[in-house]
């Protein structure tokens, strides 16, 4: 699990401002390569909005929607009716962070954060896909379809949504 957040607020700061941007909507296809070449795959689409407002919608293989506003995540999981809500405890700016990417080539970037190397590339203005290594090793590369940015953006996107029934785990 630590993981995966990990893995959702990286993405949000590396596309987050690099030219001043204000609000990112993408398909995305999230590939992680483990140690042995085993590769999972996700696919869904995301959302993203400053300052600190983000909606991952995973589709494939599993429907999951996850939820960032400020300093708490909330991931909704339809298929086995369940909610997690946790609070994060970094005190940072997702958007701030990125902005310290340095460009390495005409269209890569490099960024640092925790002792991790990100690798950003755009293609002219938009950004096309976010490498690094995370906190197991795995190589996570995600990629990005269908780009929008600096558009207006309803901000009850990012209020999360689930039947009330749901379990909810705060953790």
């Amino acid at each position: 699990m630590k993981q995966f957040l990990f893995t959702i607020l990286i993405s949000i700061q590396l596309f987050a401002s690099l030219e001043e941007i204000v609000s990112f909507e993408a398909d995305f296809t999230q590939s992680i390569t483990d140690e042995k070449d085993k590769v999972l795959i996700y696919n869904g689409h995301v959302t993203a909005l400053k300052p600190q407002n983000a909606k991952w919608s995973y589709t494939k293989p599993v429907h999951k929607d996850v939820y960032i506003n400020n300093f708490e995540v909330t991931i909704v999981e339809p298929e086995i009716e369940q909610v997690l809500i946790k609070r994060l405890k970094s005190n940072f700016d997702f958007f701030k962070i990125i902005s310290n990417a340095k460009k390495i080539d005409e269209n890569v970037y490099t960024a640092y954060y925790r002792d991790s190397k990100f690798s950003i590339v755009k293609n002219g203005n938009l950004i096309e896909s976010i490498s690094y290594l995370d906190e197991f090793e795995n190589k996570v590369t995600i990629t990005f379809k269908n780009q929008k940015q600096n558009h207006d953006l309803d901000k009850s996107l990012f209020t999360p949504s689930f039947p009330l029934e749901f379990d909810i785990i705060r953790d």
